[in-house]
Protein backbone atom coordinates (compact mmCIF):
# COMPACT_ATOMS: atom_id res chain seq x y z
CA UNK A 1 0.00 0.00 0.00
CA UNK A 2 1.22 3.78 -0.66
CA UNK A 3 3.41 4.76 2.32
CA UNK A 4 2.81 7.51 4.80
CA UNK A 5 4.57 10.30 2.50
CA UNK A 6 1.49 9.70 -0.23
CA UNK A 7 -1.01 10.39 1.87
CA UNK A 8 0.24 13.00 5.13
CA UNK A 9 -3.21 13.67 5.48
CA UNK A 10 -4.34 10.23 5.35
CA UNK A 11 -7.61 11.72 4.97
CA UNK A 12 -8.41 12.10 8.51
CA UNK A 13 -9.51 15.37 7.72
CA UNK A 14 -12.15 14.31 4.58
CA UNK A 15 -15.39 15.64 4.97
CA UNK A 16 -17.95 12.46 5.16
CA UNK A 17 -21.13 13.76 3.80
CA UNK A 18 -24.42 13.33 5.73
CA UNK A 19 -27.69 13.01 3.82
CA UNK A 20 -30.55 12.87 7.00
CA UNK A 21 -33.17 12.22 4.14
CA UNK A 22 -31.44 9.16 2.86
CA UNK A 23 -32.97 5.97 3.88
CA UNK A 24 -30.83 2.95 4.77
CA UNK A 25 -32.41 0.93 2.13
CA UNK A 26 -31.88 3.93 0.09
CA UNK A 27 -28.41 3.80 0.62
CA UNK A 28 -27.86 0.02 -0.31
CA UNK A 29 -29.53 -0.21 -3.59
CA UNK A 30 -26.54 0.47 -5.09
CA UNK A 31 -24.60 -1.82 -3.25
CA UNK A 32 -27.50 -4.19 -3.96
CA UNK A 33 -27.67 -3.83 -7.64
CA UNK A 34 -23.31 -3.34 -7.89
CA UNK A 35 -23.10 -6.99 -6.38
CA UNK A 36 -25.76 -8.70 -8.51
CA UNK A 37 -24.76 -7.04 -11.75
CA UNK A 38 -20.73 -7.93 -10.75
CA UNK A 39 -22.16 -11.95 -9.84
CA UNK A 40 -23.46 -11.98 -13.34
CA UNK A 41 -20.66 -10.21 -14.96
CA UNK A 42 -18.09 -12.98 -13.35
CA UNK A 43 -20.66 -16.00 -14.08
CA UNK A 44 -20.31 -14.59 -17.60
CA UNK A 45 -16.61 -13.72 -18.20
CA UNK A 46 -15.27 -15.66 -15.46
CA UNK A 47 -11.28 -14.63 -15.19
CA UNK A 48 -11.68 -12.61 -18.25
CA UNK A 49 -14.19 -10.14 -16.18
CA UNK A 50 -10.82 -8.12 -14.76
CA UNK A 51 -10.24 -7.15 -18.11
CA UNK A 52 -13.17 -4.30 -18.64
CA UNK A 53 -16.35 -5.80 -17.94
CA UNK A 54 -16.23 -5.55 -14.51
CA UNK A 55 -14.22 -1.78 -14.62
CA UNK A 56 -17.86 -0.81 -16.84
CA UNK A 57 -20.37 -2.66 -14.01
CA UNK A 58 -18.75 -0.23 -11.64
CA UNK A 59 -19.73 2.58 -13.41
CA UNK A 60 -22.93 1.50 -13.58
CA UNK A 61 -22.97 1.17 -9.73
CA UNK A 62 -22.08 4.36 -9.52
CA UNK A 63 -24.78 5.53 -11.82
CA UNK A 64 -27.39 3.66 -9.78
CA UNK A 65 -26.39 5.39 -6.66
CA UNK A 66 -26.45 9.05 -8.53
CA UNK A 67 -30.08 8.10 -9.24
CA UNK A 68 -30.45 7.56 -5.92
CA UNK A 69 -28.93 10.74 -4.91
CA UNK A 70 -31.48 12.59 -7.23
CA UNK A 71 -34.45 11.38 -6.01
CA UNK A 72 -32.96 12.99 -2.53
CA UNK A 73 -32.13 16.10 -4.10
CA UNK A 74 -28.02 15.16 -4.23
CA UNK A 75 -26.54 18.13 -6.38
CA UNK A 76 -24.73 16.53 -9.18
CA UNK A 77 -21.31 19.01 -8.50
CA UNK A 78 -21.53 17.33 -4.80
CA UNK A 79 -21.17 13.69 -6.13
CA UNK A 80 -18.48 14.93 -8.90
CA UNK A 81 -16.63 16.63 -6.77
CA UNK A 82 -16.56 13.16 -4.05
CA UNK A 83 -15.47 11.74 -7.59
CA UNK A 84 -13.00 14.25 -7.73
CA UNK A 85 -11.38 13.70 -4.43
CA UNK A 86 -11.51 9.76 -4.34
CA UNK A 87 -10.08 9.76 -7.64
CA UNK A 88 -7.28 12.21 -6.43
CA UNK A 89 -6.61 9.94 -3.66
CA UNK A 90 -5.65 7.72 -5.37
CA UNK A 91 -2.83 9.33 -7.68
CA UNK A 92 0.19 8.03 -5.51
CA UNK A 93 -0.93 4.72 -5.76
CA UNK A 94 -1.65 4.91 -9.85
CA UNK A 95 1.91 6.32 -10.22
CA UNK A 96 3.16 3.62 -8.12
CA UNK A 97 1.63 0.84 -10.03
CA UNK A 98 3.29 2.35 -13.39
CA UNK A 99 6.13 2.70 -11.90
CA UNK A 100 6.03 -1.38 -10.48
CA UNK A 101 5.76 -2.35 -14.40
CA UNK A 102 8.40 -0.32 -15.27
CA UNK A 103 10.60 -1.56 -12.61
CA UNK A 104 9.31 -4.94 -13.65
CA UNK A 105 10.32 -4.79 -16.92
CA UNK A 106 14.18 -3.61 -16.05
CA UNK A 107 14.22 -5.91 -13.46
CA UNK A 108 13.47 -8.98 -15.96
CA UNK A 109 15.72 -7.84 -18.73
CA UNK A 110 18.69 -7.23 -15.85
CA UNK A 111 18.36 -11.28 -15.14
CA UNK A 112 17.53 -10.07 -11.37
CA UNK A 113 14.15 -11.86 -11.10
CA UNK A 114 16.03 -14.51 -12.99
CA UNK A 115 18.90 -14.37 -10.54
CA UNK A 116 15.95 -14.72 -7.30
CA UNK A 117 14.28 -17.39 -8.97
CA UNK A 118 17.61 -19.68 -10.04
CA UNK A 119 19.24 -18.90 -6.52
CA UNK A 120 15.77 -19.88 -4.43
CA UNK A 121 15.20 -22.83 -6.81
CA UNK A 122 18.33 -23.96 -5.20
CA UNK A 123 17.52 -23.14 -1.60
CA UNK A 124 14.17 -23.23 -1.55
CA UNK A 125 12.23 -26.38 -1.55
CA UNK A 126 8.74 -27.13 -1.55
CA UNK A 127 8.23 -28.25 1.89
CA UNK A 128 9.62 -25.03 3.39
CA UNK A 129 8.42 -22.96 0.31
CA UNK A 130 5.45 -21.40 1.74
CA UNK A 131 6.04 -20.79 5.30
CA UNK A 132 9.28 -19.45 3.94
CA UNK A 133 7.44 -16.84 1.88
CA UNK A 134 5.24 -15.91 4.65
CA UNK A 135 8.80 -15.23 7.01
CA UNK A 136 10.24 -13.39 3.71
CA UNK A 137 7.86 -11.10 2.91
CA UNK A 138 6.27 -10.35 6.98
CA UNK A 139 10.60 -9.27 7.64
CA UNK A 140 10.54 -6.90 4.17
CA UNK A 141 7.38 -5.41 4.96
CA UNK A 142 8.01 -4.62 8.90
CA UNK A 143 11.15 -2.83 7.48
CA UNK A 144 9.25 -0.85 4.64
CA UNK A 145 5.94 -0.36 5.73
CA UNK A 146 4.39 -1.36 2.51
CA UNK A 147 2.74 -4.65 1.71
CA UNK A 148 2.42 -2.82 -1.96
CA UNK A 149 6.16 -2.39 -2.19
CA UNK A 150 6.87 -5.67 -0.95
CA UNK A 151 4.57 -7.74 -3.39
CA UNK A 152 5.70 -5.50 -6.20
CA UNK A 153 9.37 -6.54 -5.65
CA UNK A 154 9.81 -9.78 -3.35
CA UNK A 155 6.84 -10.79 -4.00
CA UNK A 156 7.27 -11.12 -7.78
CA UNK A 157 10.20 -12.85 -7.02
CA UNK A 158 8.42 -15.57 -5.08
CA UNK A 159 5.84 -16.19 -7.39
CA UNK A 160 7.94 -16.70 -10.23
CA UNK A 161 10.52 -19.02 -7.78
CA UNK A 162 6.80 -20.84 -6.49
CA UNK A 163 5.82 -21.68 -10.07
CA UNK A 164 9.06 -23.06 -11.13
CA UNK A 165 8.77 -25.77 -8.37
CA UNK A 166 5.14 -26.32 -9.36
CA UNK A 167 3.94 -24.74 -6.63
CA UNK A 168 0.27 -23.37 -6.89
CA UNK A 169 0.20 -19.41 -7.65
CA UNK A 170 -2.79 -19.17 -5.73
CA UNK A 171 -0.74 -20.26 -3.00
CA UNK A 172 2.46 -18.88 -3.69
CA UNK A 173 0.41 -15.60 -3.40
CA UNK A 174 -1.82 -15.91 -0.24
CA UNK A 175 1.45 -16.85 1.54
CA UNK A 176 3.31 -13.29 -0.15
CA UNK A 177 -0.05 -11.64 0.73
CA UNK A 178 -0.22 -12.92 4.82
CA UNK A 179 3.79 -12.13 5.51
CA UNK A 180 2.97 -8.87 3.73
CA UNK A 181 -0.17 -7.17 5.85
CA UNK A 182 1.32 -8.57 8.82
CA UNK A 183 4.53 -6.44 8.12
CA UNK A 184 2.46 -3.60 7.05
CA UNK A 185 0.15 -3.82 9.86
CA UNK A 186 3.07 -4.15 12.72
CA UNK A 187 5.45 -1.80 11.02
CA UNK A 188 5.41 2.04 12.11
CA UNK A 189 6.33 3.15 8.86
CA UNK A 190 3.34 1.84 7.32
CA UNK A 191 0.26 4.66 6.68
CA UNK A 192 -2.91 2.62 7.83
CA UNK A 193 -0.73 1.64 10.89
CA UNK A 194 -0.46 5.18 11.59
CA UNK A 195 -4.08 6.12 10.18
CA UNK A 196 -5.95 3.99 12.53
CA UNK A 197 -4.51 4.94 15.65
CA UNK A 198 -5.30 9.18 14.77
CA UNK A 199 -8.99 7.99 14.01
CA UNK A 200 -9.49 6.31 17.19
CA UNK A 201 -7.74 9.01 19.12
CA UNK A 202 -5.01 6.94 20.32
CA UNK A 203 -0.79 6.53 20.30
CA UNK A 204 0.88 4.60 17.38
CA UNK A 205 3.23 2.62 19.72
CA UNK A 206 0.45 1.63 22.13
CA UNK A 207 -1.55 0.87 19.15
CA UNK A 208 1.16 -1.61 17.91
CA UNK A 209 1.73 -3.34 20.97
CA UNK A 210 -2.12 -3.59 21.66
CA UNK A 211 -2.34 -4.90 18.01
CA UNK A 212 0.37 -8.21 18.75
CA UNK A 213 -2.30 -9.42 20.88
CA UNK A 214 -4.82 -10.37 18.11
CA UNK A 215 -1.64 -10.32 15.07
CA UNK A 216 0.66 -12.43 16.56
CA UNK A 217 -1.88 -15.51 17.01
CA UNK A 218 -3.47 -15.06 13.56
CA UNK A 219 -0.05 -15.37 12.06
CA UNK A 220 1.17 -17.98 14.34
CA UNK A 221 -2.06 -19.90 12.93
CA UNK A 222 -1.22 -18.92 9.33
CA UNK A 223 2.71 -20.39 9.32
CA UNK A 224 1.18 -23.82 10.88
CA UNK A 225 -1.36 -24.15 7.92
CA UNK A 226 1.04 -23.64 5.37
CA UNK A 227 4.00 -25.61 7.20
CA UNK A 228 1.33 -28.66 6.71
CA UNK A 229 0.62 -27.87 3.11
CA UNK A 230 4.01 -27.48 2.78
CA UNK A 231 3.72 -31.17 3.27
CA UNK A 232 0.73 -32.46 0.97
CA UNK A 233 1.53 -30.33 -2.01
CA UNK A 234 2.02 -31.84 -4.99
CA UNK A 235 4.66 -30.90 -7.22
CA UNK A 236 5.03 -33.46 -9.91
CA UNK A 237 4.62 -31.03 -12.70
CA UNK A 238 8.48 -29.78 -11.73
CA UNK A 239 10.39 -33.29 -12.66
CA UNK A 240 13.85 -31.62 -13.73
CA UNK A 241 14.95 -28.64 -11.70
CA UNK A 242 18.56 -29.03 -12.82
CA UNK A 243 17.07 -28.28 -16.74
CA UNK A 244 15.67 -25.36 -15.53
CA UNK A 245 18.59 -24.24 -13.61
CA UNK A 246 20.78 -24.86 -16.48
CA UNK A 247 17.92 -23.00 -19.28
CA UNK A 248 17.73 -20.04 -16.50
CA UNK A 249 21.52 -19.65 -16.90
CA UNK A 250 21.15 -20.09 -21.24
CA UNK A 251 19.28 -17.27 -21.33
CA UNK A 252 21.12 -14.81 -18.60
CA UNK A 253 24.05 -14.11 -17.25
CA UNK A 254 23.51 -15.05 -13.70
CA UNK A 255 25.22 -13.85 -10.86
CA UNK A 256 25.17 -12.27 -7.22
CA UNK A 257 25.93 -8.51 -8.15
CA UNK A 258 22.58 -8.35 -9.33
CA UNK A 259 21.12 -8.41 -6.26
CA UNK A 260 22.94 -4.95 -5.46
CA UNK A 261 19.67 -3.49 -7.30
CA UNK A 262 16.56 -4.78 -5.09
CA UNK A 263 19.16 -4.20 -1.96
CA UNK A 264 19.62 -0.44 -3.32
CA UNK A 265 15.90 -0.29 -3.20
CA UNK A 266 14.73 -1.91 0.18
CA UNK A 267 17.99 0.26 1.97
CA UNK A 268 15.79 3.72 0.28
CA UNK A 269 12.36 2.51 1.12
CA UNK A 270 14.10 1.53 4.93
CA UNK A 271 15.63 5.15 5.01
CA UNK A 272 12.58 6.20 4.28
CA UNK A 273 12.71 7.81 0.81
CA UNK A 274 9.45 8.30 -1.22
CA UNK A 275 8.48 4.91 -2.94
CA UNK A 276 8.22 6.53 -6.07
CA UNK A 277 11.88 7.99 -6.07
CA UNK A 278 12.86 4.36 -4.91
CA UNK A 279 10.85 2.70 -7.76
CA UNK A 280 12.59 5.35 -9.93
CA UNK A 281 16.06 4.37 -8.60
CA UNK A 282 15.51 1.28 -9.16
CA UNK A 283 13.83 0.73 -12.68
CA UNK A 284 17.07 2.93 -13.55
CA UNK A 285 19.05 0.98 -12.34
CA UNK A 286 18.27 -2.04 -13.62
CA UNK A 287 18.65 -0.49 -16.55
CA UNK A 288 22.08 -0.27 -16.33
CA UNK A 289 22.39 -3.48 -14.85
CA UNK A 290 21.03 -4.91 -18.14
CA UNK A 291 23.39 -3.45 -20.25
CA UNK A 292 26.56 -4.50 -17.61
CA UNK A 293 25.67 -8.17 -17.55
CA UNK A 294 22.76 -9.11 -20.37
CA UNK A 295 23.98 -7.08 -23.35
CA UNK A 296 22.63 -10.15 -25.87
CA UNK A 297 19.03 -9.54 -24.00
CA UNK A 298 18.96 -5.70 -24.63
CA UNK A 299 20.33 -6.08 -27.80
CA UNK A 300 17.33 -7.93 -29.32
CA UNK A 301 14.79 -6.10 -27.66
CA UNK A 302 16.21 -3.33 -29.08
CA UNK A 303 16.10 -4.97 -32.72
CA UNK A 304 19.65 -4.39 -33.28
CA UNK A 305 22.46 -6.87 -34.46
CA UNK A 306 25.16 -5.28 -32.15
CA UNK A 307 25.09 -3.43 -29.02
CA UNK A 308 24.87 0.79 -29.87
CA UNK A 309 23.00 3.39 -28.17
CA UNK A 310 20.10 3.61 -30.80
CA UNK A 311 19.73 -0.31 -29.45
CA UNK A 312 20.01 0.14 -26.28
CA UNK A 313 18.00 2.45 -26.00
CA UNK A 314 15.05 1.03 -27.07
CA UNK A 315 15.78 -1.92 -25.80
CA UNK A 316 15.52 -0.55 -22.45
CA UNK A 317 12.54 2.16 -23.13
CA UNK A 318 10.53 -0.98 -24.58
CA UNK A 319 10.82 -3.34 -21.33
CA UNK A 320 10.17 -0.49 -19.52
CA UNK A 321 6.95 0.56 -21.32
CA UNK A 322 5.75 -2.41 -23.10
CA UNK A 323 5.22 -6.25 -23.31
CA UNK A 324 8.50 -8.46 -23.00
CA UNK A 325 9.40 -11.38 -23.27
CA UNK A 326 12.75 -13.43 -23.02
CA UNK A 327 12.93 -16.66 -25.38
CA UNK A 328 14.31 -19.95 -23.35
CA UNK A 329 14.33 -23.58 -24.71
CA UNK A 330 11.85 -24.23 -21.81
CA UNK A 331 8.56 -23.41 -22.71
CA UNK A 332 7.22 -22.89 -19.47
CA UNK A 333 9.61 -20.56 -18.50
CA UNK A 334 9.16 -17.95 -21.18
CA UNK A 335 5.64 -17.54 -19.52
CA UNK A 336 7.70 -16.61 -16.37
CA UNK A 337 10.13 -14.47 -18.19
CA UNK A 338 7.56 -12.11 -19.52
CA UNK A 339 7.04 -8.70 -18.37
CA UNK A 340 3.95 -5.83 -19.35
CA UNK A 341 6.30 -2.96 -18.53
CA UNK A 342 3.93 0.33 -17.56
CA UNK A 343 1.73 -0.67 -19.89
CA UNK A 344 0.52 -4.08 -18.33
CA UNK A 345 -0.78 -1.68 -15.31
CA UNK A 346 -3.36 -0.19 -17.06
CA UNK A 347 -5.93 -2.62 -16.79
CA UNK A 348 -5.35 -2.13 -12.96
CA UNK A 349 -5.53 0.95 -12.92
CA UNK A 350 -8.69 1.63 -14.88
CA UNK A 351 -10.20 -0.71 -12.41
CA UNK A 352 -8.94 1.55 -9.56
CA UNK A 353 -10.31 4.98 -11.12
CA UNK A 354 -13.54 3.17 -11.65
CA UNK A 355 -14.01 1.79 -8.03
CA UNK A 356 -13.07 5.48 -7.06
CA UNK A 357 -16.24 6.94 -8.78
CA UNK A 358 -18.13 4.07 -7.67
CA UNK A 359 -17.30 5.06 -4.15
CA UNK A 360 -17.44 8.78 -4.36
CA UNK A 361 -20.33 9.07 -5.82
CA UNK A 362 -21.96 6.44 -2.49
CA UNK A 363 -19.65 9.04 -0.69
CA UNK A 364 -21.35 12.12 -2.18
CA UNK A 365 -24.96 10.93 -1.58
CA UNK A 366 -24.17 9.89 1.82
CA UNK A 367 -25.00 6.14 1.61
CA UNK A 368 -21.50 5.40 3.33
CA UNK A 369 -22.55 7.32 6.29
CA UNK A 370 -25.96 6.26 6.51
CA UNK A 371 -24.79 2.20 6.05
CA UNK A 372 -22.12 2.85 9.03
CA UNK A 373 -24.60 4.63 10.81
CA UNK A 374 -27.19 1.60 10.81
CA UNK A 375 -24.39 -1.00 11.89
CA UNK A 376 -23.78 1.40 14.93
CA UNK A 377 -27.68 1.52 16.03
CA UNK A 378 -27.31 -2.42 16.00
CA UNK A 379 -24.13 -1.90 18.54
CA UNK A 380 -26.46 -3.03 21.84
CA UNK A 381 -23.31 -4.57 23.52
CA UNK A 382 -19.40 -4.69 24.07
CA UNK A 383 -19.60 -7.86 21.60
CA UNK A 384 -22.04 -5.74 19.39
CA UNK A 385 -20.11 -2.66 19.27
CA UNK A 386 -16.85 -4.81 17.60
CA UNK A 387 -19.20 -6.93 15.75
CA UNK A 388 -20.57 -3.46 13.82
CA UNK A 389 -17.07 -1.86 13.53
CA UNK A 390 -15.51 -5.30 11.99
CA UNK A 391 -19.25 -5.47 9.67
CA UNK A 392 -18.58 -1.49 8.62
CA UNK A 393 -14.73 -2.06 7.67
CA UNK A 394 -16.03 -4.44 5.23
CA UNK A 395 -18.89 -3.17 4.15
CA UNK A 396 -16.79 -0.23 3.30
CA UNK A 397 -13.83 -2.02 1.79
CA UNK A 398 -16.51 -3.86 -0.41
CA UNK A 399 -18.90 -0.40 -1.34
CA UNK A 400 -16.31 2.18 -0.99
CA UNK A 401 -13.46 0.42 -3.08
CA UNK A 402 -11.00 1.52 -0.46
CA UNK A 403 -9.12 0.94 2.50
CA UNK A 404 -8.44 4.28 3.45
CA UNK A 405 -12.01 4.55 3.91
CA UNK A 406 -12.53 1.68 5.38
CA UNK A 407 -10.73 2.58 8.40
CA UNK A 408 -11.94 6.14 8.14
CA UNK A 409 -14.98 6.42 7.91
CA UNK A 410 -15.56 3.81 10.85
CA UNK A 411 -12.58 5.23 13.03
CA UNK A 412 -15.15 8.90 13.35
CA UNK A 413 -18.45 6.83 13.45
CA UNK A 414 -17.43 4.40 16.51
CA UNK A 415 -14.93 6.77 18.38
CA UNK A 416 -17.45 8.43 20.79
CA UNK A 417 -19.24 5.36 20.93
CA UNK A 418 -16.07 2.87 22.25
CA UNK A 419 -14.78 6.06 24.78
CA UNK A 420 -18.87 6.21 25.91
CA UNK A 421 -18.63 2.72 27.53
CA UNK A 422 -15.26 3.15 28.90
CA UNK A 423 -13.21 1.45 26.02
CA UNK A 424 -9.94 2.67 25.22
CA UNK A 425 -8.94 3.89 22.07
CA UNK A 426 -6.67 0.82 21.40
CA UNK A 427 -9.68 -1.28 20.67
CA UNK A 428 -10.96 0.51 18.49
CA UNK A 429 -7.60 1.18 16.21
CA UNK A 430 -6.62 -2.42 16.03
CA UNK A 431 -10.48 -3.61 14.85
CA UNK A 432 -10.07 -1.34 12.43
CA UNK A 433 -6.56 -2.63 11.02
CA UNK A 434 -8.06 -6.35 11.89
CA UNK A 435 -10.54 -5.62 9.75
CA UNK A 436 -10.15 -2.67 7.15
CA UNK A 437 -6.37 -2.77 6.14
CA UNK A 438 -6.26 -6.63 5.82
CA UNK A 439 -9.46 -7.55 4.20
CA UNK A 440 -9.12 -4.78 0.75
CA UNK A 441 -6.84 -7.10 -0.74
CA UNK A 442 -9.37 -9.68 -0.79
CA UNK A 443 -11.70 -7.65 -2.86
CA UNK A 444 -11.04 -7.65 -6.62
CA UNK A 445 -12.64 -3.68 -7.20
CA UNK A 446 -10.74 -2.65 -3.96
CA UNK A 447 -7.99 -0.76 -4.47
CA UNK A 448 -5.52 -3.38 -2.70
CA UNK A 449 -7.46 -6.54 -4.35
CA UNK A 450 -7.09 -4.88 -7.86
CA UNK A 451 -3.09 -3.73 -7.06
CA UNK A 452 -1.89 -6.82 -5.80
CA UNK A 453 -3.64 -9.06 -8.28
CA UNK A 454 -2.12 -7.56 -10.83
CA UNK A 455 1.45 -6.96 -9.57
CA UNK A 456 1.17 -10.66 -8.88
CA UNK A 457 -0.43 -11.59 -11.54
CA UNK A 458 -3.01 -14.10 -9.94
CA UNK A 459 -6.51 -13.19 -9.70
CA UNK A 460 -8.30 -12.43 -6.31
CA UNK A 461 -10.20 -15.35 -6.49
CA UNK A 462 -6.87 -17.86 -7.08
CA UNK A 463 -5.61 -16.50 -3.77
CA UNK A 464 -8.60 -15.56 -1.48
CA UNK A 465 -8.67 -18.81 0.33
CA UNK A 466 -4.96 -18.86 0.80
CA UNK A 467 -4.44 -15.26 2.02
CA UNK A 468 -5.34 -17.12 5.29
CA UNK A 469 -3.49 -14.01 7.89
CA UNK A 470 -6.02 -11.43 5.83
CA UNK A 471 -9.57 -13.59 6.29
CA UNK A 472 -8.22 -14.78 9.62
CA UNK A 473 -7.87 -11.70 11.12
CA UNK A 474 -11.31 -10.24 11.35
CA UNK A 475 -12.18 -13.70 13.42
CA UNK A 476 -9.09 -13.54 15.75
CA UNK A 477 -10.76 -9.83 16.80
CA UNK A 478 -14.43 -11.13 17.36
CA UNK A 479 -12.75 -14.00 19.21
CA UNK A 480 -10.78 -11.84 21.85
CA UNK A 481 -13.56 -9.72 22.01
CA UNK A 482 -16.25 -12.63 22.62
CA UNK A 483 -14.24 -13.89 25.63
CA UNK A 484 -13.25 -10.32 26.13
CA UNK A 485 -9.44 -11.15 26.27
CA UNK A 486 -7.32 -7.85 26.45
CA UNK A 487 -10.20 -5.44 26.06
CA UNK A 488 -8.55 -2.59 27.31
CA UNK A 489 -10.86 0.27 29.94
CA UNK A 490 -10.43 3.83 29.87
CA UNK A 491 -8.31 4.67 32.77
CA UNK A 492 -11.52 7.00 33.90
CA UNK A 493 -14.46 5.31 31.43
CA UNK A 494 -17.15 7.66 30.66
CA UNK A 495 -20.81 6.36 31.46
CA UNK A 496 -23.01 5.89 28.13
Amino acid sequence: MPTKEEKPKYRQDEHIVENKDLSIWEALIPVFALVGMLAYNVYVFGDDALSGSNQFILLLGGAVAAIVGFFNKVSYKQMISEVAENVRSTTGALLILLMVGALAGTWLISGIIPAMIYYGLQILNPTIFLPACVIICAIISIATGSSWTTAATVGIALIGIGEALGVSLGMTAGAVLSGAYFGDKMSPLSDTTNLAPAMAGGELFSHIRYMAFTTIPTITVTLIVFIILGFTIDTSGVADTESILNNISTAFNINGWLFIVPLAVIFMIVKKAPPLLALLIGTLLGGVFALIFQPEVVTTLGGGSSLDFESSYKGILNAITVDTSIATPDPALNDLFSSGGMAGMLGTIWLIVCAMVFGGIMDGIGALERITESLLKMAKTTFGLFASTVGSCLALNVTASDQYLALVVPGKMFSKAYKDRGLAPENLSRTLEDSGTVTSVLVPWNTCGAYHSGVLGVSVAEYFVYAIFNWLSPFMTLLFAALRIKIKQLASPTAA
